[in-house]
Order: structure tokens, then C-alpha cells, then sequence
């Protein structure tokens, strides 16, 4: 015979809290309220593929700050005036008229670095500031970085030495002074000298400069 209207109502609420209980049994099935901390904010699975999980693995962690100096940074260029006419022709006189204004380093810097050989001025120019120190402690840590920086055989800055002049630097390290580099820097410095100046003097870096500086003496 067939239920009838309220007969039938009276059964599926009697059905209905048997059916939730078996629901609220089963492993990995839960109510909004209680999901995972791992569900998706739009989905009721915990699966690994969903956007908001993947942007939230992705977080980038902590920065070095943009200005935060890198030991491997190259020393800032020597501040200099503008030279004259007169300056730059003179450093097609010699080598030392070259080297002994910062005008000229930075312009023979400048060439060495389109020659992949730029190291051979930075050395030189550690050498000399080197030499200016008188505290002891001061002196003794800035020849250790030199020495990994350009004479170590396990830098990529290395600069090309003789045998003899790399065995005295090397037991003159247990003590260091501020002269320890001074037969490496002489080596260095002619090595410029002979190799790297007479390209420089017909080069662009320095054809281009005594150009604009004789254009600029001829408008005034």
C-alpha cells in the first residue's frame, strides 16, 4: 500500500540523521567550517595543483638589500676633473705621465676593461693604497685580500706573476707590511707599460677623448 503524504516525511527525517552520521564518518570529508589550514580558499579538496597553494609555497624569502656592498664589486673610479688638452697630450709622452694623474688611470682603466684586463689595475691600484696604511692590523687584512684577489692561483682575478716573486710574497704573508707587494706591482706595471700602453695610444678611448678636447680648445 502507498505511504502517504505524512507518512513518508516521517521517515526521510528519521533517514536523514543516520545518513549525516555516516557522512561526518568518513575519512578526508568535511564541513565548510571545518577544513584543512591546507583546503583551498575555493574548493573543498586539499589537492596540491590549487592556485592560492602554489602561490603560497611560492613566497620569495628574505632579500639582500639593493645597497648592501658585494665583496666581489670593483672599486669605484678615482674622482678626477675633467683634463685638459694639454693633460691628455702629455700622456702620449710617457707611460708615468700617464699613470700619475687619476684622469689618466681611469682612462687607461677604461681601455684595460674592453681587453679583459682590467685586474692588472686594480692590483696596482690596492698596491698603492696599501701602502698609505700604517695600522698594523689594517695593513695585515688588506694584504690578505689582495693576495686572494690577485695573487692567489684560485682567483679568476689573478694577475700573471713570476715564480720568484709569488715565493717571496708567500713567506712574507705570515707577517705582512705594507711593501710585501711591491716587487708584484713593479712586475705589473711594466707588464702595462710594454704591453697594454702602446695599444692604448691608438685606441679609441683615447683618439675620441683628444678629439672632443681639441673641438672644445677650438670653440673658445
Amino acid at each position: 500500500m502507498p505511504l502517504m503524504g505524512s507518512e513518508r516525511r516521517e521517515m526521510l527525517k528519521r533517514r536523514m540523521p543516520a545518513a549525516q552520521e555516516t557522512s561526518d564518518s568518513l575519512p578526508g570529508q568535511h564541513g565548510v567550517g571545518n577544513r584543512g589550514s591546507n583546503a583551498c580558499c575555493f574548493c573543498w579538496c586539499c589537492c596540491c595543483s590549487c592556485s592560492c597553494l602554489t602561490v603560497r609555497n611560492q613566497e620569495p624569502g628574505p632579500r639582500r638589500a639593493s645597497h648592501e656592498p658585494r665583496r666581489d664589486d670593483p672599486p669605484t673610479w678615482e674622482e678626477s676633473p675633467t683634463p685638459t688638452l694639454e693633460e691628455v697630450s702629455a700622456w702620449a709622452q710617457s707611460f708615468d705621465k700617464l699613470m700619475l694623474t687619476p684622469a689618466g688611470r681611469n682612462a687607461f682603466r677604461e681601455f684595460l676593461r674592453t681587453e679583459f684586463s682590467e685586474d692588472n689595475m686594480l692590483f696596482w691600484m690596492a698596491c698603492e693604497e696599501l701602502k698609505k696604511e700604517a695600522n698594523k692590523s689594517i695593513i695585515e687584512e688588506k694584504a690578505r685580500t689582495i693576495y686572494e684577489d690577485y695573487i692567489s692561483i684560485l682567483s679568476p682575478k689573478e694577475v700573471s706573476l713570476d715564480s720568484r716573486v709569488r715565493e717571496v710574497i708567500n713567506r712574507n704573508m705570515v707577517e705582512p707590511s705594507q711593501h710585501i707587494f711591491d716587487d708584484a706591482q713593479l712586475q705589473i706595471y711594466t707588464l702595462m707599460h710594454r704591453d697594454s700602453y702602446p695599444r692604448f695610444m691608438n685606441s679609441a678611448v683615447y683618439k675620441d677623448l683628444l678629439q672632443s678636447l681639441s673641438e672644445k680648445s677650438d670653440e673658445t
